[in-house]
C-alpha cells in the first residue's frame, strides 16, 4: 500500500540537515540539494528542482516538472514554480555565501548555471552531512523497511523455489522473477548511491557465473548480458542439476529497501564442505549482527570479525581472487548503499535505529559464491534482522 511522510516528519527532516550543517560549520549560508533522493528525503515528492535551506531555518522547494505533482504528493506549504535557477535567484536573492552542495551529484555545467544567477563565496560538500542524517532512520521510516523486510523474505522462501527449473536461462529467470516481485508489492527499482552503478533487481548467478568479474562494488559476480550490460543475467547459462544458485537482491517498498542473499543448491544435496563454509558465513554474520550496537564502531566491529578467521577462510573471502571488498556491511535505507559501512575509515559510532546489511560471503573455485546476507536494525540489544535471518542453503 502507497504510503508517504506527513509534514512533520519532513519538517523534522530539514530541522536535523540544518542541525547537522550548522555543528559542521557555524558560518554557513545556504544549502542547495539537487539529486532527486534527497529532495525526496526532504519534501516527498520526486521531482526536477532545487531544494534551498537557509541558515535561519527557511526553506523553499522549487520545481521545474512537475510543479503540480509536486504539490499534489508533497505536504510542505513552500514549493514554488521554476523555468530556471534565475527564478529561484528572484525568490531568495543572488548573494548566496558560503554553500553548501551535493558535490559528489552535482555536474561542473550545474553548478556553473547556479553560479550564473548566484553569487557564491564558497562551495562546500553536503553529501556525508545529509548521508550522516539519513542514516538514522525515523519510526517511519521504519515501518517501510520492515514491510520491505517481510515481503523480501517471502519471496526468497515461498516464490523463488517454484520459477527455478532445469534449462531456464538466467535472463529469463530474472523476467519471472521481476514479473513475481512486483506483484508481491516491489517498488519496481532499486536504487544505489554509487556513481553510475545501475542493476535491474541485483546479482542473479548460476553456478561459477557468480565469481565472474563484475564493476559492482559487493564479493559476488555476475556474467550479464553482454559487455555494455554486464546485470540481468546471461541469456546462455542455463540452470543445470548440482548448480549453486546465488541471488543477491535488493527490494524496495515506497522507496526504502532492504538487502538480502540467498543460495540454492539445484537438483542435489549440498556436498558437506560447501555446508560447512555456508555455516561458518552464517556464524560471522551472527556475530557482526550481535555487536551492532549504539556507541559500536564500525571499524572496530569490522577488526575484531576479520581478526577471529583463519588464513585457509580469508582465501576468497568476500570476494574471489584478488576481487576482495574491504567490508562486512553497509547501510540501507532510500539507497542501497547508504552509511554507515562496516569496514576500516568508518569510525563514527552507530546510533540506535541505524539499519545495516550485514553480507559475509565465501567464493569457491569453479562452483560459485556461498554466504548470507540480511538487513538488522541497530538496537541496545544488538541487531534486529528484518528480512529473516540467516538461512542454510536451500535445496531444490
Amino acid at each position: 500500500m502507497y504510503s508517504k511522510p506527513t509534514k512533520q516528519e519532513l519538517e523534522k527532516r530539514i530541522e536535523k540537515v540544518s542541525f547537522s550543517i550548522s555543528n559542521s560549520n557555524p558560518n554557513w549560508d545556504n544549502a542547495f540539494v539537487i539529486s532527486k533522493i534527497n529532495q525526496y528525503y526532504l519534501t516527498g515528492t520526486m521531482q526536477d528542482g532545487i531544494f534551498v535551506l537557509k541558515k535561519d531555518g527557511n526553506y523553499a522547494f522549487f520545481v521545474r516538472r512537475s510543479f503540480e505533482r509536486a504539490k499534489i504528493e508533497s505536504p510542505l506549504e513552500n514549493i514554488y514554480p521554476m523555468e530556471s535557477y534565475k527564478d529561484v535567484s528572484v525568490k531568495i536573492g543572488s548573494l548566496c555565501g558560503i554553500t553548501y552542495i551535493e558535490t559528489e551529484i552535482v555536474t561542473i555545467e550545474i553548478l556553473e548555471r547556479l553560479k550564473k544567477y548566484f553569487t557564491i563565496e564558497q562551495v562546500l560538500p553536503l553529501d556525508k552531512i545529509i548521508a550522516g542524517v539519513r542514516a538514522i532512520k525515523s519510526q517511519y521510516e521504519i515501518s517501510q523497511i520492515e514491510q520491505s523486510g517481510k515481503q523480501h523474505n517471502y519471496l526468497f522462501l515461498n516464490i523463488i523455489p517454484s520459477l527455478l527449473r532445469e534449462g531456464i536461462s538466467e535472463t529469463d529467470f530474472t523476467a519471472e522473477l521481476f514479473e513475481k516481485m512486483l506483484k508481491l508489492g516491489y517498488q519496481g527499482v532499486s536504487r544505489f548511491a554509487m556513481f553510475q552503478n545501475e542493476t535491474v533487481i541485483g546479482q542473479i548467478s548460476f553456478g561459477e557465473n557468480s565469481l565472474f568479474p563484475t564493476n559492482f562494488d559487493g564479493p559476488g559476480g555476475m556474467m550479464g548480458m553482454c559487455p555494455s550490460v554486464p546485470s540481468v543475467g546471461s541469456r546462455q547459462r542455463v540452470l543445470k542439476k548440482g548448480d549453486l544458485v546465488f541471488l543477491d537482491i535488493g527490494y524496495g517498498v515506497n522507496g526504502y529497501h532492504t538487502d538480502k542473499t540467498q543460495i540454492y543448491m539445484f537438483g542435489k544435496s549440498v556436498p558437506n564442505e560447501i555446508a560447512r563454509i555456508q555455516n561458518k558465513c552464517i556464524k560471522i554474520q551472527t556475530k557482526t549482527a550481535s555487536l551492532l550496537k549504539p556507541k559500536n564502531i564500525p571499524s572496530d566491529i569490522y577488526n575484531q570479525v576479520m581478526s577471529e578467521l583463519d588464513e585457509d577462510f580469508l582465501e576468497n573471502f568476500m570476494g574471489f581472487g584478488n576481487r576482495k571488498v574491504k567490508f562486512l556491511g553497509h547501510g540501507v535505507g532510500l539507497q542501497i548503499d547508504e552509511m554507515p559501512v562496516i569496514a576500516n575509515g568508518f569510525k563514527e559510532p552507530l546510533e540506535e535505529n541505524m539499519v545495516i546489511a550485514i553480507e559475509p560471503k565465501k567464493g569457491i573455485a569453479n562452483v560459485g559464491m556461498v554466504g548470507v546476507e540480511d538487513t538488522y536494525l541497530v538496537t541496545d540489544k544488538g541487531g534486529i534482522c528484518l528480512t529473516g535471518g540467516g538461512t542454510d542453503i536451500i535445496e531444490l
